[in-house]
């Protein structure tokens, strides 16, 4: 009887145990973005991040929430996305200022209120109408919410209504925020008024005016939760710059390699088309970037898989 007691009591023991170390689903979702997040700024991670331009949108609608989905299941470790406003002051996930490329409406997003935009599809690469809607910015959080970082391009306008989307989501610490090309910090809080450290800033570095993006660059330096964004249409542009020594500092690099004009050639079609993977991805990557948005997500992480990058 004793030994049956005591068989009983560990077996009930180890069940508990095993019970109580098992992470949940919202702990581990939450410890990722916790990894992914010191990943933006770990110097010594010895790591690349992949940020897919306006999601999957090669399988699915630019901006859209299959299209999120998609990369998630990739395991791409940021998606970018856009924004603009509704009539009614309702925040959209859209790139353009008008409807007439991407959905089966014509006109300006400003004109139609939230109610009216429910009702419109979303084109395909392919300019072919789809079932798919378009998502609200505080849809397409909680679809993102603890599953993938995000960053916000063309939302730089609406800075105080996206502050508070992501502080009401809790998304905040997943998000980052895109500063227009060339504003100092100086700029941004002359406008917007002073920015908590808890805010997550991409400041674009647009290096066709060297002065202006070093004055910004300057204007940054010592602030956490900061990731540069440069681009250049000729590498004479950057030839100087030492973005390896920003990243020992401790914060992002961020570098596209979505078409030539942005990045001296450095682009997903050399990568893809032309076979020069390690002259496209591999130069940004050595020239500093710990961050990579590409528009062949797939690609570009087997490239960093092989690497032992990821």
């Amino acid at each position: 009887m004793y030994k049956y007691f005591s068989y009983l009591f560990f077996g009930i023991f180890f069940i508990a145990s095993c019970a109580v170390q098992k992470p949940s689903a919202k702990s581990s979702s939450k410890d990722r973005m916790e990894q992914l997040y010191h990943q933006m700024f770990d110097p010594q991670a010895g790591k690349v991040m992949v940020v897919a331009h306006r999601g999957d949108w090669h399988a699915y609608p630019e901006n859209s929430i299959p299209g999120l989905h998609s990369v998630i299941e990739m395991g791409v470790h940021m998606v970018e996305i856009d924004l603009k406003r509704t009539k009614d002051g309702v925040l959209i996930v859209m790139h353009d200022n008008t409807l007439d490329r991407t959905t089966n409406q014509k006109g300006k997003v400003e004109d139609y209120t939230w109610e009216e935009i429910q009702k419109m599809k979303l084109r395909n690469g392919l300019g072919r109408v789809t079932t798919v809607g378009i998502p609200s910015f505080k849809e397409y959080l909680l679809e993102a919410k603890g599953k993938i970082l995000i960053n916000i391009d063309k939302g730089y306008s609406y800075f105080p209504e996206v502050v508070k989307l992501l502080r009401e989501t809790g998304t905040l610490r997943q998000t980052t925020i895109n500063v227009n090309t060339n504003t100092t910090l100086q700029e941004v809080e002359a406008r917007y008024g002073k920015i908590p450290g808890d805010i997550i800033l991409t400041p674009l570095l647009g290096y066709s005016d060297k002065d202006k993006a070093r004055r910004v660059v300057k204007s940054y330096l010592g602030r956490k939760n900061t990731v540069f964004q440069p681009v250049w249409r000729d590498d004479a542009f950057i030839a100087e710059e030492d973005f390896v020594s920003l990243r020992k500092q401790g914060l992002g690099i961020w570098m596209n390699s979505l078409w030539a004009s942005i990045n001296g050639g450095h682009d997903d079609d050399r990568a893809i088309i032309d076979k020069q993977p390690d002259e496209s991805w591999g130069w940004l990557i050595n020239k500093g970037a710990n961050i990579i948005q590409t528009d062949r997500p797939a690609q570009l992480l087997d490239y960093l898989k092989k690497k032992n990058l990821l």
